[in-house]
């Protein structure tokens, strides 16, 4: 299956979304989270850290990123993978391909109007918000959130 990826970022204070204002089809002129195709020869992970850097110049140095989720369309034969962070310090960030614009993270996603996917992006904040990420890839002291519980259950096996 073909592999593409979408990358939320989050500002250091978690407070705004970068989002990218589509100049192409599909969903022109709605916007989207950052990202692109994955090559042949990388991983998930590298392949998002090269898309984030080649559409905003934020790189591995601002932001830890955590693979949060995968949605397969197996009619289309592609994959999303996706991915969230948040920015370890200020960054300015600039696009070439699409205008990047900030947006406060309180928005109806599920806006089709206004956001790509069909309602994807609604779904996937909902997954990082539920998911107990502080959106920099620490989870919070709850032992009961998703994110703790998948650390704990990946790292004793």
């Amino acid at each position: 299956m073909k592999r593409v990826n979408l990358v939320a970022v989050f500002s250091n204070d978690g407070k705004r979304v970068l989002m990218c204002k589509r100049r192409k089809e599909p969903y022109k002129g709605l916007l989207n989270f950052v990202g692109g195709k994955c090559l042949d020869n990388e991983d998930g992970m590298q392949a998002a850290y090269r898309e984030l850097y080649e559409e905003t110049d934020i790189s591995h140095k601002d932001i830890e990123l955590v693979h949060i989720m995968d949605m397969d369309y197996y009619l289309d034969g592609i994959t999303i993978e996706i991915y969230c962070g948040r920015l370890l310090h200020n960054k300015q960030v600039y696009g070439i391909e699409n205008e990047l614009l900030w947006l406060e993270r309180e928005q109806n996603y599920f806006d089709t109007k206004t956001f790509a996917g069909k309602g994807n992006l609604g779904h996937i904040m909902a997954m990082i918000d539920e998911s107990g990420i502080n959106v920099g890839g620490l989870y919070e002291g709850n032992k009961n959130n998703r994110y703790r519980k998948y650390q704990d259950r990946k790292c004793t096996g």
